[in-house]
């Protein structure tokens, strides 16, 4: 007998899919790293074509990385939280306000340690930033309630990854396979968070326009 709880075969499938594959990239990329953690052959090629590219406009660095500044990705957090709880759609203001802070503390205080990559003076692997903008951006593409608006978000959060990816590598902040191993934590984490609502809790969301009666 079916689990009154349970999502539907077909959107159980990617979205398993989903999960294992960022998961694999987590855990895969780390093999590829020297040992001490230092820079592999790729994070090297991308490195010198971003600095080849860019370093006589070295401000472009800083305009890149904005998205991924904490108080931009909070106060948009915040704005999403609200807009969905001005409408009384509890589960989604709920899902956006804890799934994303939950992998960024998953990520800081468990996965950073699990692989210890130095870099400086913190420990790069998996980018923090990178997860805390990819956690509330995936949690924004899971909730939406239409797929053009889906497809919008997701277009929107791949070229703002792509500025922030720039900016980091740029500053010398992260290699390019700590935003890698960033985007797949996060993405991996908030998906299975979402994959775990109970169904009945999303089947029974009927927001009520704010005033109605």
């Amino acid at each position: 007998m079916k689990s009154a709880s349970a999502l539907p075969s077909y959107r159980i499938v990617p979205l398993a899919t989903v999960v294992i594959l960022g998961v694999l990239v987590t855990v895969l990329l780390p093999l590829a790293f020297p040992a001490g953690g230092g820079p592999t052959g790729f994070d090297r090629v991308v490195d010198d074509r971003i600095h080849a590219t860019l370093d006589t406009q070295h401000t472009v660095y800083g305009i890149l990385v904005t998205p991924s500044d904490a108080p931009v990705v909070l106060a948009v957090l915040l704005l999403g939280v609200l807009w969905y709880a001005w409408r009384r759609d509890w589960w989604r203001a709920g899902f956006l306000l804890v799934a994303p802070e939950l992998v960024v503390a998953i990520n800081t205080y468990a996965l950073k340690y699990v692989w210890h990559r130095q870099l400086h003076h913190y420990l790069a692997y998996p980018s923090g930033h990178t997860v805390q903008f990819i956690a509330i951006a995936t949690a924004f593409v899971l909730i939406v309630p239409t797929p053009r608006l889906r497809i919008g978000t997701t277009g929107l959060a791949v070229v703002l990854l792509v500025a922030i990816a720039i900016g980091m590598v740029g500053f010398g902040y992260h290699y390019p396979t700590d935003v890698l191993g960033g985007t797949a934590t996060a993405i991996a984490l908030v998906t299975a968070m979402y994959a775990a609502l109970p169904g009945t809790l999303r089947r029974g969301a009927n927001p009520v326009q704010p005033g109605a009666n």
